[in-house]
């Protein structure tokens, strides 16, 4: 048996290796598995969630070290994912404050129709896959075709190297933005896509599009939450000692997730009930999100935290 025969949740993107270049020792590169979504998955399988990732990685070295590093926590990657010529790499040069820029080595291709199991009951996407072609098209198939039974999160996660002119890339993310129930995104991601528009205009257009709750990190300014049901507010930041934000909104994504799943919002059914979710619910969610990225960027790389550290 597998996870994806019982209610399940689906990420669906790329996974890739990060060759990173740290800024003290720039002469060591470390090569870590990462990807958005693959980090997404990764942060649900350490906090024992039911979780797999379909994705596109090639049967060499660095596809296996990622299939070894899901399997050791928990995530099942999809027989379907492992087709590509070589595994994708995503070079981090990470500067004095840890922050980290990208220069990728890319293929996303996966063979469509991507598989959706109707016990698929959340599904999260987003960034490069929702943009390069020709595996965007092919995950926009698979959110279509699965929101009829999930609930559908998506994180734009801006790739300004690799995305090409700002408008385009914006107009391909707001198909995906169309489909989905959540939408997480940085401040720096809006900035880049529109070309500076106010926060406040960009969410309310995606709330207008469909979307039930928009959360908008913000580093140290913590994060903007905006509900279709009209509640807004600010979630100040925790103190924590920044060492990297490698993978930091992906572990923040991955806690929004794992604190719907708890509270039993999965599946479309559950469509109506986050639309108009009470003020204290959607507290909780953000800060179960908000624990669960401070545990990241407490260390270096995309390393979330195991269940039994936030207890």
């Amino acid at each position: 048996m597998t996870v994806q025969s019982g209610p399940h949740i689906l990420a669906i993107g790329e996974a890739l290796i990060d060759v990173v270049i740290t800024y003290e020792q720039p002469d060591f590169p470390v090569e870590i598995p990462g990807g958005s979504p693959a980090n997404v998955a990764l942060t649900l399988g350490r906090l024992d969630r039911p979780v797999a990732l379909a994705t596109w990685i090639g049967l060499d070295e660095r596809g296996r070290l990622i299939d070894f590093h899901m399997y050791d926590s928990g995530v099942h990657v999809t027989g379907a994912s492992r087709g590509a010529s070589h595994t994708s790499t995503a070079l981090a040069r990470l500067d004095e404050s840890g922050a980290a820029s990208y220069t990728f080595d890319l293929e996303w291709a996966p063979a469509p129709p991507i598989t959706v199991p109707p016990t698929a009951q959340i599904i999260e996407a987003g960034s490069i896959s929702a943009v390069i072609e020709p595996g965007a098209s092919a995950v926009l198939d698979a959110l279509t075709r699965g929101r009829e039974h999930a609930l559908v999160c998506f994180d734009p996660n801006a790739r300004p190297s690799i995305m090409g002119e700002p408008a385009a890339a914006l107009a391909s993310l707001e198909r995906f933005i169309a489909l989905a129930d959540v939408v997480k995104v940085s401040d720096e991601d809006i900035d880049w896509l529109t070309g500076g528009a106010p926060i406040d205009e960009v969410v309310d257009r995606w709330l207008g599009m469909g979307v039930s709750l928009v959360v908008v990190t913000r580093g140290k300014y913590g994060s903007e939450v905006a509900m279709a049901s009209g509640l807004r507010f600010t979630k100040t930041p925790s103190d924590v000692e920044v060492v990297d934000t490698v993978g930091a909104g992906d572990s923040f994504m991955g806690g929004m997730i794992d604190a719907m799943w708890g509270m039993g919002l999965r599946g479309a059914d559950a469509r109506e009930a986050l639309r108009t979710l009470p003020e204290e619910q959607i507290r909780a969610i953000i800060d179960r999100a908000s624990a669960v990225s401070d545990v990241t960027v407490s260390r270096k790389g995309a390393n979330p935290p195991w269940a039994h550290e936030l207890s």
